[in-house]
């Protein structure tokens, strides 16, 4: 009965989902095979198929070290990796070349999904966090297909959304039917055992984003000229930002530059789309700024310096950390619930986020109790760290230190969850998998 209503919610509610997709130039590409239109193009192959889905970039950086252990391991399968996104489509192409076919993610929609299910014929999907749809769930199901959330978390907010009745039993009908529930942490698996995960399925595997591998020496960096720096100029990072954040992370460099004048700010707007309107909103605090897309390359030679650099491109964001003298990340001002506090810990350097971090909350803590890291609840907190920390670089550097530490400290759930999927691709019998018990293998029952 839930499905017949909810695919009634669904049809009645697909023109606004369209207008809510074309308004996202991220998410216009692939339209027509995400509403079932066409067939995802994936290579003919006999061999059995796994598929991993991701929503968008940081998702598909997160399980790239996945994927491509999976790949060492089981040579003889082919992997798909699906997004929702053209970031997604982009990195895939760029972190999985040769490894994983690309796709974009069906919407939930009978036929849709039940396209995508018959032209992969999957022998095993996996998808990161909490990507929970009932129809492609639901037909995996009925297929045999067993299903693995890896990384699962429930933020406060979707929790006590998903408890409500009468949506309640629409959860408990899809968690149900995972054959894995690999969580973050306690409190994650705690929480889905209570919307009604078979608690044989649930173990806590930790965050695999800790196990994220820094650039190699070898790969190219991006300079500060190409960035528009100055070479030796105090920088503060600002990533993954949002609209009235930014407006007080300018404000709290203005304050910045009373002490210390040759500092600069990089922003990096989450959705680089917002750059017009963040450029335009520096120049009107009256800002030198200028893009990263438009640094000419004679910047290198001297002259005058932005004041701002807003950084438009994507996946560069994660290296440009390491140019910073102290990070903050956004999402957590307001009340998104924050981005990746660990991109900058990993470069060793002091970060700083605001209250907001239910998305990210065990990060945030665990940075907070090593001082690797520091709650800002107002903009004049913001400040006044900020002006700390520029000040103490002694301060700095044991900050980063500790950010970096409790990241190291903190690893091992990639491994984990490694084990996890390998145990059910190798006990594989004529294509059917064995179904889960506890402590059939070894998972990170603590840190």
């Amino acid at each position: 009965m839930w499905n017949v209503f909810y695919n009634g919610l669904l049809l009645i509610a697909s023109p606004a989902i369209l207008v809510l997709l074309l308004a996202k130039p991220r998410c216009r590409r692939g339209l027509p095979q995400r509403f079932g239109f066409t067939t995802p193009r994936i290579s003919p192959d006999h061999r059995p198929l796994i598929w991993m889905h991701a929503v968008s970039l940081g998702e598909v950086v997160a399980i790239t070290p996945l994927v491509r252990e999976l790949h060492r391991r089981h040579p003889d399968h082919r992997f798909a990796v699906s997004t929702a996104t053209e970031t997604g489509h982009e990195a895939v192409e760029q972190l999985l070349a040769g490894i994983a076919e690309h796709l974009y993610a069906p919407l939930d929609f009978p036929w849709a999904v039940s396209r995508t299910i018959d032209r992969l014929r999957p022998a095993l999907y996996v998808f990161i966090e909490t990507e929970l749809w009932p129809n492609l769930l639901g037909q995996l199901a009925r297929r045999g297909v067993p299903a693995v959330m890896v990384n699962g978390r429930l933020s406060t907010k979707s929790y006590a959304r998903q408890r409500r009745a009468p949506v309640r039993w629409l959860y408990e009908s899809m968690v149900r039917s995972l054959r894995l529930c690999l969580m973050q942490s306690d409190r994650d698996a705690e929480r889905i055992i209570a919307l009604g995960a078979d608690p044989r399925s649930v173990h806590r595997t930790g965050n695999i984003k800790f196990d994220q591998p820094l650039p190699a020496p070898s790969e190219r960096k991006v300079t500060r000229m190409e960035l528009g720096l100055a070479p030796e100029a105090p920088l503060l990072v600002a990533g993954s930002t949002h609209g009235v954040e930014e407006e007080l992370l300018v404000d709290a460099y203005r304050a910045l530059l009373v002490r210390h004048p040759s500092a600069q700010l990089l922003l990096a707007p989450r959705h680089i789309e917002r750059a017009d309107a963040v450029e335009a909103m520096v120049r009107g605090r009256g800002l030198a700024v200028r893009r990263r897309s438009r640094v000419p390359q004679s910047d290198g030679t001297g002259g005058s310096r932005p004041q701002v650099i807003i950084l438009d491109s994507r996946g560069e964001l994660a290296s440009v950390y390491r140019e910073a003298t102290v990070a903050f990340v956004g999402g957590t001002l307001v009340p998104i619930g924050g981005h990746n506090l660990l991109e900058p810990a990993f470069w060793a350097k002091p970060v700083l986020f605001g209250p907001y971090t239910d998305h990210c909350v065990e990060i945030a803590n665990l940075l907070v109790q090593a001082d690797g890291g520091r709650r800002v609840g107002t903009a004049e907190e913001l400040s006044a760290q900020l002006v700390r920390l520029f000040d103490h670089p002694e301060e700095r550097v044991r900050m980063g230190q500790a950010a970096h530490s409790m990241v190291q400290q903190n690893q091992g759930a990639l491994q984990a969850t490694i084990d996890a999927i390998d145990h059910q691709l190798t006990s594989a019998d004529a294509g059917r998998f064995s179904s889960c018990s506890p402590g059939s293998f070894p998972l990170m029952a603590g840190r």
